[in-house]
């Protein structure tokens, strides 16, 4: 088994494998000019994302739409918790005009919780945002990351039903901690979620963090289950603390040990597995299709 550092004393000094190298190109530059030109959410910048400067530099984002304030507040993120404001019906054309203009291929699209939107939590502007970048970007896959509208069943179906090529919604962590790390969450539920997306015949996936208090052997018992309902991508990275407010880092998992996690998956069967220190949900999700084109 691979190595993991646990000494408390460490554990304010993120270890070499975790430095990240700053780099803002022109293309870095040109990626912001259009975000901020649409006046769009990312979750790079709203979640503190450790691979901003290489995703930016290769012309990729993950969009966050249905604004920048979150209903929930889950212990492992530094999205703004509070009372969201009035839902912008005009998103998704901006969403889809700056895609076009990043001349995408495949887009990652995620949204804070939207709890306080009784009616379908947001699901429309969901549904409405795939179609709208795959009636105007001809040829861009559209791969969704989303809450779980609470488990209303009319809600998810409507974003299935605008066929995005990839279904995604995090387990986030091992289920004995699920509580701790995420409140108003369930695991069952997002276990419900992925199942759902699975029968609907989507491409579905997942993700988890490790360094929140969790075993190796919770683990590979996370994959087991994960795999049994049929999601065929699964990522996994380091939780890195945002800030002092939030869940403080119970270790940092050496690459070696991300390498078995990996190597344990592909045996299980996934088609495609991410897994390294600074692996997070959207990253490197374009060459992840491709893999998996090439694997299936």
């Amino acid at each position: 088994m691979g190595t993991s550092t646990n000494n408390a004393s460490l554990l304010n000094r993120r270890p070499d494998w975790l430095k990240i190298k700053l780099n803002t190109s022109t293309d870095f530059q040109n990626t912001k000019d259009i975000i901020n030109n649409q006046m769009l959410n990312t979750v790079c910048v709203e979640a503190k994302c450790p691979n901003i400067y290489e995703c930016w530099n290769r012309k990729t984002a993950t969009i966050m739409i249905l604004g920048d304030v979150c209903t929930r507040a889950c212990g492992f993120c530094s999205v703004k918790t509070g009372k969201p404001p009035i839902t912008d019906e005009l998103e998704p054309v901006r969403v889809s005009e700056a895609v076009k203009r990043m001349s995408l291929k495949h887009v990652v699209l995620t949204s804070v919780d939207r709890d306080d939107l009784k009616n379908d939590y947001g699901a429309s502007i969901w549904a409405r945002t795939v179609t709208m970048i795959h009636q105007n970007v001809k040829g861009c896959s559209v791969e969704v990351l989303t809450p779980d509208f609470k488990g209303y069943k009319p809600s998810i179906l409507k974003v299935f039903n605008s066929q995005p090529e990839i279904f995604s919604h995090n387990v986030e962590c091992v289920k004995r901690i699920s509580k701790q790390v995420r409140a108003q969450s369930d695991w069952d539920r997002t276990l419900d979620v992925l199942r759902m997306s699975v029968n609907h015949g989507l491409l579905t996936k997942t993700g988890m963090m490790v360094g929140l208090g969790e075993t190796d052997k919770e683990v590979y018992n996370t994959m087991d289950e994960v795999f049994q309902v049929g999601v065929k991508i699964f990522n996994i990275g380091q939780y890195l603390q945002p800030t002092k407010k939030h869940l403080p880092v119970a270790r940092f998992v050496h690459p070696d040990q991300f390498k078995e996690y990996k190597e344990y998956g592909l045996k299980l069967g996934f088609k495609v597995v991410e897994s390294a220190p600074l692996v997070r949900s959207s990253y490197h999700a374009d060459e992840q299709v491709e893999s998996f084109i090439e694997n299936d």
